[in-house]
C-alpha cells in the first residue's frame, strides 16, 4: 500500500500546470514591479498636468493616499485568487485582473471619501465623475499589467531555457552513465545484489532526467533520488566519497509536502561529486543542508575546494557554469525574485546555497 508520503509525490509528478494568467501576486517580484510602475504612471501624469515640481510632489503625495491602498488591497486580492486560477477560464482570469482593482479602487474611494475632516484635498476626485475614471483607470492598469506578466512568462520559459536544460541533461548523461555502468560491471560477479540496486538506481535517475525541466516534484521525491545517484557514485568513489545530510528545522511533514523543481538538487551534487571529490586523494565530506524559516527553503551543499580543478568561484568550469546558470534560470522563471541561488568559497569550501518560497503540495482525497 502506498505511504502518504508516495501519494503526495506521485500526485505533484503526475500534475501538469495548467494555463494560469492571474500573475502571482504574492511574489514579492510581481508587488515590486505592479508598484513601480502605477506610481511611475500617475507621476508622470500629474508632472503633465501641473505647472511646478512643488505642486506636483504635493499632488502625488496626496494622490498615493489613494493609489497605495488599492494596489495592495488589489494584489492581496489577485494573490488569493491566482491559488485558485487554474479552475478558471482564460477569459474570467484575465476579467478578473480588471474588475478587482477597478472595484477595489471605488470601495477605497468611498470609504476615504467618508472621512471628509481628512481628505478635504482631494479636490480632483472630489467631483462625482472621478469615481468613474479612477476605476477605469484601474482597469486598465490590471489588463495591462497582466498581459505583460503573461508575455514574460512565456518570453522565459520556452526554447531558450529548455535548449540549456537539454544541453545539461546531454552532458551528464554520457559523463555519468559510461562511469555508472563501469562500476556496475565490475559488481556483476563479486556482489549481483548490489549491482542490481545500482541499476534499479540507474534507472529511476534515467528516467527523471528525460522529464520536462519545468515540471515540479516534491523535496522527499528529490532527495530519494539524489541519495540514488550518491549510491551509485559510492560504488566508484568508494571511502573517498563521504555524504552528511543535516536537517535544520525542517519536519518530516515539510520534505514530504514542499514543492521543488524537478532535478534541481541532482546537478549541484554531480558537480560537488566531479569536482570536489573525484581529484581528491583524501576522504572528501559532501554536506547538505536542508532549513525552513520563514515559509522558506534553503538548501545548502558545501564541498572541498580543489584549486587545482579549476573549481573557483570567478573561473568555474563551463559544464560547472552551465548546471548553475541553467538552474538561476528556472528558479528566476518559477519564483522571480524570490528564487535565489548564490555560490561562495571560503576555508577551502565551495558551498553553493539555494533558497525559494515553501509552496505546499496538496495531499490528494482518498
Amino acid at each position: 500500500m502506498p505511504t502518504p508520503a508516495d501519494q503526495i509525490a506521485d500526485s505533484a509528478a503526475t500534475q501538469q500546470p495548467i494555463a494560469l494568467v492571474i500573475p502571482d501576486c504574492c511574489n514579492l517580484g510581481v508587488v515590486f514591479r505592479t508598484l513601480i510602475v502605477v506610481n511611475v504612471a500617475v507621476m508622470v501624469a500629474i508632472l503633465l498636468r501641473t505647472d511646478s515640481l512643488m505642486a506636483a510632489a504635493s499632488s502625488f503625495v496626496e494622490s498615493s493616499m489613494l493609489i497605495e491602498p488599492a494596489c495592495f488591497l488589489s494584489l492581496s486580492i489577485l494573490c488569493g485568487l491566482h491559488r485558485i486560477g487554474h479552475r478558471m477560464s482564460l477569459i474570467v482570469q484575465r476579467s478578473l485582473c480588471a474588475l478587482v482593482p477597478a472595484l477595489v479602487t471605488v470601495v477605497v474611494i468611498r470609504l476615504l471619501f467618508g472621512f471628509d475632516w481628512f481628505l478635504n484635498g482631494f479636490t480632483h476626485l472630489s467631483a462625482a465623475g472621478g469615481t468613474p475614471l479612477a476605476a477605469m483607470l484601474a482597469a486598465l492598469f490590471g489588463i495591462v499589467l497582466q498581459h505583460y506578466f503573461e508575455l514574460r512568462a512565456k518570453a522565459f520559459s520556452p526554447v531558450l531555457v529548455e535548449a540549456r536544460l537539454q544541453a545539461l541533461q546531454a552532458r551528464i548523461r554520457p559523463h555519468f552513465l559510461f562511469n555508472s555502468l563501469n562500476a556496475v560491471l565490475s559488481l556483476i560477479r563479486t556482489e549481483p545484489r548490489r549491482a542490481e540496486a545500482a541499476l534499479e538506481d540507474l534507472a529511476d535517475l534515467i528516467r527523471v532526467l528525460m522529464r520536462d525541466g519545468r515540471a515540479m516534484t516534491t523535496l522527499e521525491k528529490e532527495i530519494r533520488l539524489c541519495r540514488q545517484y550518491l549510491s551509485i557514485e559510492k560504488i566508484r568513489l568508494g571511502d573517498r566519497l563521504k555524504v552528511q545530510w543535516e536537517r535544520e528545522d525542517i519536519s518530516d511533514e515539510v520534505i514530504y509536502r514542499a514543492q521543488i523543481p524537478t532535478l534541481l538538487l541532482q546537478p549541484l551534487l554531480e558537480n560537488a561529486v566531479h569536482y570536489g571529490v573525484e581529484p581528491s586523494t583524501e576522504p572528501a565530506l559532501i554536506r547538505i543542508q536542508l532549513a525552513h524559516s520563514l515559509e522558506r527553503i534553503e538548501i545548502t551543499i558545501t564541498n572541498p575546494y580543489n584549486p587545482y580543478a579549476g573549481k573557483g568561484v570567478a573561473a568555474l568550469p563551463e559544464g560547472n557554469q552551465m548546471a548553475l546558470e541553467n538552474i538561476r534560470e528556472r528558479l528566476a522563471l518559477l519564483y522571480d525574485v524570490e528564487g535565489q541561488l548564490t555560490t561562495s568559497n571560503t576555508h577551502g569550501q565551495f558551498e553553493v546555497r539555494a533558497s525559494f518560497p515553501y509552496v505546499k503540495v496538496a495531499l490528494a482525497r482518498q
